[in-house]
């Protein structure tokens, strides 16, 4: 056996290895780690890392060698293409900004590059869509569970550490970990043919494992800060209710459709909904207050989106370039609606970050009119037209 993969395609693999297992710490293994920090960070990482190596077996000899589970099959709208340079660039790109503890979508960052209109278009709506009913999921169980169960948590912190939640928590941890990697691990394999051979798919496997060592090793990185300000996210049971509801949701968008999505809509629009949920049931939240935090975390996403559509638009227009084909526009932008959709949401950069600088309740007002609004004719307008 012999290794059929060019540099640049080991680079973006190894560059999205990186940013993806750093920055999902946050969504999947965060409440973990933070909850369990009393606890060798070894013990927790041969843990996470025994549930990734059977999810990713298990995939690699059902999907006949495609470690992804079949999520990049749909070659019209995730076309199998050559790794150039300007690949490698939006992994990278993802390495940096989750350094400074920033929420941005693997999904959007890393396959937006690869994708067709088609291919975005159907990604955008599936994780927009998750986004929604995960925040309603959250804002009804937190509506419920606050003046009940959790309640019953903060008075009783000291018997969180019950053998039966300790091992419930741990169950669902491992849950939670396999729904993900079966969606997730997509970012990461598509810098690789669609059918690997058993050692260029365990070759990789390592490679991914020995960042998971480094993350756990580094309890979560500076992405961890976002999860540890949220409310009571290190008691066990909390983590546990979490990690159970996040994962289910998952696994439902697993089987609702093949297609990629963003889990980190997911979780954002699960944090903001029991966030929500705590300040509506809860007079000791502020409720303007949830608004702007869920709204800058969603602006800080949103960031990442844009992001990742101006790199998709723009780094195969310059290599075109560069390399003498000139810069046509028609390869630009392909189609009117298309283009019409990257300029709006590149205009809407400028109340994002005028809200990020400053946020009055204003700007939070005018921000969150402005991304509802584009949202719903998002989906009313076909992007390919």
């Amino acid at each position: 056996m012999t290794f059929d993969i060019t540099l640049f395609a080991a680079l973006g693999f190894f560059f999205a290895a990186y940013a993806v297992v750093g920055n999902d710490a946050l969504q999947t293994l965060g409440t973990f780690i933070s909850s369990n920090s009393r606890i060798h960070w070894s013990i927790l990482f041969i843990f996470a890392a025994s549930i990734l190596v059977i999810t990713f077996t298990y995939g690699w000899f059902v999907y006949d060698g495609d470690p992804s589970f079949g999520r990049l099959s749909n070659a019209q709208k995730y076309p199998s293409t050559p790794i150039y340079w300007y690949h490698t660039l939006p992994p990278l790109m993802l390495l940096i900004i989750t350094r400074f503890g920033i929420p941005v979508s693997t999904s959007f960052m890393v396959l937006t590059v690869f994708a067709s209109i088609g291919g975005l278009s159907s990604m955008l709506q599936k994780s927009l869509i998750g986004y929604g009913v995960a925040f309603g999921m959250g804002l009804i169980i937190y509506l419920i569970l606050t003046n009940t169960a959790e309640k019953y948590f903060a008075k009783t912190r000291d018997n969180q550490h019950h053998p039966g939640w300790v091992i419930g928590q741990w169950v669902t941890t491992g849950y939670l970990w396999s729904v993900w990697l079966i969606q997730d691990f997509a970012n990461i394999f598509v810098f690789l043919p669609r059918q690997l051979s058993m050692l260029e798919s365990f070759a990789g496997l390592f490679a991914i494992v020995l960042l998971l060592c480094y993350t756990f090793y580094n309890r979560g990185g500076p992405v961890q800060r976002i999860l540890k300000n949220k409310t009571a996210i290190t008691d066990i049971r909390s983590a546990t209710l979490i990690d159970f509801t996040y994962a289910s949701l998952l696994f439902y968008f697993k089987e609702l459709n093949n297609l990629p999505m963003s889990t980190t809509f997911v979780f954002l629009g699960l944090i903001a909904g029991r966030e929500y949920g705590f300040a509506i049931a809860s007079r000791a939240h502020d409720f303007l207050k949830t608004v702007e935090i869920s709204i800058s975390d969603l602006s800080k996403a949103y960031i990442g989106l844009v992001l990742s559509i101006d790199m998709a638009v723009g780094l195969p227009f310059l290599a075109k370039g560069l390399t003498g084909g000139g810069f046509p526009l028609s390869t630009l932008f392909p189609s009117f609606n298309y283009t019409v959709f990257v300029i709006i949401a590149n205009a809407l950069l400028i109340p994002v970050f005028l809200f990020l600088s400053k946020k009055t309740h204003p700007r939070m007002y005018v921000l969150a009119g402005l991304l509802a609004i584009s949202t719903a004719a998002f989906f009313m307008i076909p992007l390919e037209a």
